[in-house]
């Protein structure tokens, strides 16, 4: 993938996870919300490194999402949160562990979605090569 569609992932990313935030309530604002965390780090990992393998990618997103959550165990987290709009978008504040699995779920989607268009693009580029 090149970084102008990872770019692109990027924003709609970041667009569809404030919209789910702003527009739905309950389950699905929130934990739509935390796996679309994950696709926006994973979104990240692929705009700075392309050519980074999906599996990989999907582990690198996972790891850090968890990390960020498991990270929440401790009180620095929400004390950033408090200070800084930011910082709870990025960070958090109290850990929930069902959202470990939301972030594997959403690291499942990026990885489903960045393989099918890999595939695809490989398939566009062989045909134009038997033409």
């Amino acid at each position: 993938m090149t970084r102008l569609p990872a770019a692109v992932a990027v924003i709609a990313t970041l667009a569809a996870g404030l919209g789910i935030r702003a527009w739905t309530d309950g389950p699905l604002a929130k934990y739509g919300g935390v796996a679309l965390y994950t696709v926006l780090v994973y979104t990240l990992i692929i705009l700075i490194r392309p050519r980074t393998r999906p599996r990989t990618t999907a582990a690198i997103a996972l790891a850090l999402s968890w990390a960020v959550e498991f990270a929440q165990l401790t009180p620095v987290p929400a004390a950033l949160s408090a200070q800084s709009t930011l910082a709870r978008l990025i960070l958090g504040s109290t850990y929930h562990p069902p959202d470990l699995l939301a972030y594997a779920l959403g690291a499942l989607l990026a990885l489903a979605v960045h393989a099918g268009v890999a595939r695809r693009r490989s398939s566009v580029t062989r045909s134009r090569r038997i033409r």
